[in-house]
């Protein structure tokens, strides 16, 4: 049985890391999701987003993306990755580990 690791990403200072860790994680066979609010919404800005839709499924606070002014698409992401704090407490209740930068 594979375990699940929940990540919330509130901030655009850890990219390195995140990326670092969902490799980690996957190499491990632990399924990873992220949930990026707020000022991490701008991460979908990052030349190396790509990388963590490689190793993670991700999900946005949608209010949260509209604060930044960004705008759709993100390539990527499908329209039901744009999500709600709802979707981040089913994620804190459906995961084995959990973790905020």
């Amino acid at each position: 049985m594979s375990k699940t690791l929940s990540i919330c990403v509130s901030s655009t200072e850890h990219m390195d890391k995140l990326i670092k860790l969902c490799r980690a994680a996957k190499k491990k066979d632990v399924k990873v999701r992220l949930f990026l609010t707020h000022i991490a919404t701008r991460l979908t800005k990052d030349p190396r987003f790509g990388e963590l839709l490689e190793v993670a499924n991700v999900a946005l606070c949608h209010v949260g993306f509209e604060s930044q002014n960004l705008l759709k698409p993100v390539l990527g992401l499908e329209e039901k990755a744009y999500a709600s704090q709802s979707f981040h407490a089913e994620m804190i209740l459906d995961c084995d580990q959990y973790l905020s930068f």
